[in-house]
């Protein structure tokens, strides 16, 4: 019976399906990653969190009139606005290795939507195009550099033109899954995201009364609608460099009739096919699938496929476990050997020390039916826990039970014990690797000889040193670049004789993060989104001391010990300097007073210089406000190049903008950090204004009108040589506090906090 099962997969791996494969580059997905729009300080943090989750291509337009800075000069450094610096963003994406997708000016449509449009000058435009291809010139794959694709006109460097058929799709929309799988079933083109971060503009560039737009993922990092783009990304890390090989095929034979709402393609290709499922109704789908075998060219039934409304399902079938599939470290199976089908999404496979793992998005429970030469010696794994799976003697099949994902990303990891490994080697407890340092990396193997014969394969830059614990154990002295990123992972694998032993994943941590707890001040947008003010700043109390809670977490797995000192002109710290021990992967809290001169009040700039297991100095901001007193101080707290101007009392802070007619920003009750504001803020205008700081008010000086702003204690009040625009706020209650109006005119409007 085994040897008539054998010729029987012989036969099958030698009937591979008549397709046409379409035509077109390796499909592309990007996210749009407008840089112009976003905190400088959070550059690194969101583009981390793309590579995490899967994403390889990062899209953005370079607006001439953002860079354009005078005639003939540009900014692409960050000299003149922290969000100019296209240089460091262009370094960030080559460290985590992702490809640029660059425009030299905004999309077609686009000016008026949400970005004004640069002035039509023929000859300004020329200029600007040289400048902007000689500055991406040596920053292209072929260079070294990320910069893969150009769009929207020739810069004259080896770049490749962007993909010509581009599917956007918002990633907030309701459709956003179904939409982003009909792109991927075309198989060539390219799907970009957009509306991925919410968009800050920069002051004096908002349209229409807009400076914030949502998006999916917030400016405080706050995940609100990423399910769609995670699954997809997690689904295209090892599908996409599949798609341009599979042909869709429509669907035919019984069952091809299909509800209003729910629409069926079939791709194939030799290696790995797939069924994709979407259901844009508003009942759950529950039926069985009548397709194609891509192995046999014979109708086949997929049994039992459940879509909840609102669901995409990508569906394996006749999915090789041989390297050609999606398991590119699979060579113990033979051609024959694969997946016949599963009613679950597959996004991974990986085959390590005799056990095949496949990971899955499930929203409901399903089931996978494997084709294998001989039969599995183990239980498979689901959720964590032994299962026993029906094995058929006739057919070599073993059908396994998918149960449903819990979290929102719906991902589940089955396991199979194929066999029982004749080598084996395995990492140690390898969680994290600390920047800029060596660590020490663990292994064990499953004997002396196999592991004198091992070596560890480490990402480019990486060095290890080998060193013999026991005649069983390895132990490496791993040392990662200083030019590694917080957050990112590192690939470690073992190796001996060709074959791969074991793999780890391995997150990679700076030394120490430092930050200030409760006293930093934040900028409101809304009731919901603040963002840090870097540098960290901090309110003091300039005669009575205010203490500071420094928050120091060591991200080294051993403890350390951390020398501090801290120094500024005008303030004293008491302590000023001081150590202190941090346990592995742990975090303490250093206080230190602050007191300021007599007299003092407003802006004064220190360092925080920490020494010993790492070395920082970190710049700082005190604002001196005086007990029963306003000041006022002015600094760029968005990061936009333009700073924002403050009144601040012991219990309230109204920031506002200097452009955008003086825009009220925030009005916050400092005890509770509670922005009474909304979103797009208040008392907004056109144009550029001039602000001029007079004791406990601002004197705001716009085109045919003056306006004086003055906060005394928690009442701002507001008066106008003219009438003042329409704020659109009304009292309300928050918790404890309360914000009263109290309309005096047309001209002036108190505005109380209590």
């Amino acid at each position: 019976m085994r040897a008539a099962a054998l010729l029987l997969l012989a036969a099958l791996s030698i009937s591979a399906p008549a397709y046409a494969p379409p035509a077109g580059g390796e499909f592309v997905q990007a996210v749009e990653f407008p840089y112009y729009l976003y905190p400088r300080a959070q550059w690194e943090r969101e583009l981390v969190w793309l590579k995490d989750i899967g994403v390889r291509t990062v899209e953005f337009s370079i607006p001439r009139n953002w860079h354009e800075t005078g005639p003939g000069h540009y900014d692409f450094t960050g000299e003149t606005s922290p969000r100019r610096d296209l240089l460091g963003l262009i370094r960030i994406l080559r460290r985590l290795e992702l490809q640029a997708w660059v425009a030299p000016a905004l999309p077609p449509g686009r000016g008026s939507e949400d970005w004004p449009a640069s002035p039509a000058d023929p000859a300004a435009e020329r200029a600007w195009r040289k400048a902007l291809g000689q500055f991406l010139a040596t920053r292209t794959i072929n260079h070294g550099g990320p910069v893969a694709y150009v769009e929207g006109g020739d810069l004259g460097i080896d770049a490749s033109p962007a993909p010509s058929a581009i599917r956007v799709v918002q990633a907030i929309a309701p459709d956003a899954l179904a939409a982003s799988r009909e792109a991927i079933t075309r198989g060539r083109g390219a799907l970009l995201w957009r509306g991925v971060e919410d968009s800050l503009y920069p002051e004096g560039w908002g349209l229409n009364g807009v400076w914030l737009r949502r998006g999916a993922v917030g400016l405080n990092g706050e995940e609100v609608a990423t399910a769609p783009l995670r699954r997809t990304a997690a689904l295209l890390r090892n599908w996409g460099p599949l798609l341009s090989m599979m042909a869709p095929l429509p669907l035919k034979g019984p069952g091809s009739k299909l509800p209003d709402g729910v629409s069926v393609v079939e791709a194939v290709s030799p290696a790995a096919s797939a069924v994709s499922v979407t259901n844009r109704g508003a009942t759950p789908f529950a039926d069985d699938l009548h397709v194609l075998e891509p192995w046999s060219k014979k109708p086949m039934i997929i049994p039992g496929v459940k879509v909840p409304p609102g669901e995409s399902l990508w569906l394996p079938l006749g999915v090789s476990l041989g390297p050609d599939g999606l398991c590119r470290e699979c060579s113990n199976f033979s051609g024959a050997e694969h997946i016949v089908y599963a009613t679950a999404e597959l996004l991974a496979i990986e085959y390590e020390n005799g056990i095949l793992a496949m990971e899955f998005a499930a929203p409901e429970a399903g089931e996978a039916v494997l084709q294998f030469a001989r039969k599995p010696v183990g239980p498979y794994l689901a959720a964590g826990k032994p299962v026993e799976f029906e094995w058929d003697d006739k057919t070599l099949r073993a059908r396994l039970r998918i149960p449903a994902g819990r979290d929102a990303s719906r991902r589940v990891r089955v396991g199979i014990a194929i066999e029982e490994p004749e080598t084996s080697g395995f990492f140690n407890e390898a969680h994290r690797l600390v920047i800029g340092k060596t660590n020490t990396v663990s292994t064990t193997y499953s004997s002396a000889e196999i592991a004198r014969r091992s070596r560890l394969l480490l990402p480019p830059g990486y060095t290890a040193v080998r060193s013999e614990k026991t005649p069983n154990e390895i132990e490496y002295a791993v040392a990662v670049p200083d030019s590694a990123l917080h957050g990112d992972w590192a690939n470690l694998a073992l190796e001996a004789d060709g074959v791969l032993l074991g793999r780890a994943r391995v997150q990679l941590f700076r030394p120490l993060s430092v930050r200030l707890r409760d006293a930093a001040i934040g900028l409101h947008f809304g009731a919901r989104t603040e963002i840090a003010v870097e540098p960290a700043t901090a309110t003091i109390d300039p005669r009575a001391g205010t203490n500071l809670e420094i928050a120091l977490r060591n991200n080294s797995p051993d403890i350390q010990t951390f020398r501090l000192e801290a120094a500024g002109e005008g303030l004293e710290f008491i302590p000023a300097k001081t150590e202190i021990a941090v346990g592995g992967a742990a975090e303490r809290t250093v206080s230190i007073r602050v007191l300021g001169n007599p007299g003092g009040a407003g802006l004064c700039e220190w360092r925080l210089r920490v020494s010993g297991g790492a070395d920082l100095d970190l710049p700082m901001r005190a604002i001196l406000v005086p007990r029963g007193q306003t000041v006022a101080w002015s600094a760029d707290l968005d990061g936009d190049g333009t700073p924002e101007w403050v009144l601040e009392s012991p219990r309230a802070r109204a920031v506002f903008s200097s452009r955008d007619g003086g825009r009220w920003m925030e009005f916050t009750w400092k005890d509770t950090n509670v922005n009474f504001l909304p979103e797009q803020g208040a008392l907004a205008g056109a144009g550029p204004v001039e602000v001029r700081a007079a004791g406990d008010a601002l004197e705001f000086a716009g085109q045919g009108w003056k306006r004086t702003v003055r906060l005394v204690d928690a009442a701002l009040t507001v008066e106008q040589s003219t009438a003042l625009p329409r704020d659109g706020m009304a009292p309300e209650k928050r918790g404890n506090v309360a914000l009263a109006i109290e309309r005096k005119s047309a001209n002036t409007v108190v505005y109380r906090l209590m």
